[in-house]
């Protein structure tokens, strides 16, 4: 329930995720034209991230009780765990209406003016990705926040004269995958920090159902079981993975996803047991064959596979990182010892021992 989806016709023929990749976790245009139907209404609704769905739930009824504006939020964690679903509930819960924009849209300080100065009061304002807004946008944006005011800037030259403009009070809900980038002046005027978990399978079953039920698919326990732990624990990756099964199921048999028709219809897509896909499994098959589990360079690692530097360092491995199958060190790549159980292979003695960086130490 805390995901990115919509059911349409055109949007569900359209490729899967970002470059084709049915396990991507960013939205391509298609998917966030499938995502709004999908989304909860209301905090009451919106499933996992339990701390962050209950001290957020504090901060608004807080807000209301108050007669005023809620803090600003920053909302931070990987794509797909439902940072954008969140911004619209909190303005749901505020009756309030909300803009939505993002980072890399805003490139001066008057784009950035421009947005502030037509805010109602009240109104909720989601900035997406705010750690890729420019600098002086950023500058900007601390006194707006703060204040509620911001210094327009009529002419150039000596003759620039700075002219203050008030604005009425207003909520803004920042989203990033990288809070890390962003400055602490920034990050401190944020009221109320709340930072995205991956789902639990338990979790992703009941985003499965509910989302199920709104595509008018029936589906099993045991199929919403074996969605959900392919789905790399985000909901956006599980809604994507439950309409190609879908299509399997209406193809294929009778339309009712069972645990049997979700694993035939995932191994068509080329998504196995973890949620490991071509690309994934392309690099710790090379990783592991060509290179005896390494340690290897990145660069020579991405031309084995055939790909860019940057795709296998941005898209495959972070994944890899965090189920424990590739370990990023100093000398280069190397693979765990459930890489190799994975892929079903016997690793050398060095890598079985322990070889040179005692990460396969029993």
């Amino acid at each position: 329930m805390n995901w990115d989806e919509t059911p349409s016709a055109t949007a569900d023929d359209a490729p899967p995720g970002p470059g084709g990749r049915l396990v991507g976790a960013d939205a391509d245009g298609d998917d966030q034209a499938v995502e709004a139907a999908l989304r909860p209404k209301d905090l009451g609704e919106f499933v996992g991230q339990e701390r962050v769905r209950e001290q957020l739930d504090l901060v608004l009824k807080a807000a209301r009780q108050r007669g005023g504006t809620a803090d600003h939020v920053l909302l931070s964690g990987a794509p797909g765990l439902g940072k954008t679903t969140l911004s619209m509930i909190i303005a749901a819960e505020m009756a309030a209406p909300i803009r939505i924009t993002s980072g890399p849209a805003i490139q001066h300080a008057g784009d950035l003016a421009a947005i502030l100065s037509s805010l109602a009061e009240g109104e909720v304002l989601f900035l997406d990705e705010i750690h890729r807004m420019s600098r002086p946008a950023e500058e900007m944006l601390y006194m707006a926040m703060e204040d509620f005011r911001v210094d327009v800037i009529v002419g150039k030259g000596p003759g620039a004269t700075a002219i203050p403009l008030e604005l009425p009070p207003f909520t803004l809900v920042g989203a990033t995958t990288r809070a890390g980038l962003l400055p602490p002046p920034l990050r401190d005027r944020f009221g109320f920090t709340g930072h995205m978990e991956f789902y639990a399978p338990a979790e992703l079953e009941r985003v499965i159902h509910r989302s199920a039920g709104l595509l008018d698919v029936t589906i099993e326990a045991e199929g919403a079981s074996e969605i959900a732990g392919r789905s790399r624990g985000t909901p956006r990756i599980a809604n994507r993975l439950l309409r190609r099964v879908r299509d399997y199921a209406q193809v294929k048999a009778d339309g009712v996803i069972t645990r049997e028709i979700a694993a035939s219809a995932l191994a068509v897509y080329d998504v196995d047991e973890r949620g490991l896909d071509r690309l994934d499994r392309a690099v710790l098959s090379a990783l592991l064959k060509l290179f005896g589990g390494g340690p290897v360079g990145l660069s020579t690692l991405a031309v084995a596979v055939g790909e860019e530097r940057e795709t296998v360092e941005e898209v495959a491995e972070p994944f890899l990182v965090r189920e424990g199958l590739l370990a990023r060190t100093p000398r280069g790549r190397i693979g765990t010892p459930a890489a190799w159980a994975h892929l079903g292979l016997t690793p050398p003695p060095r890598a079985a021992g322990g070889g040179q960086t005692g990460l396969f130490e029993a």
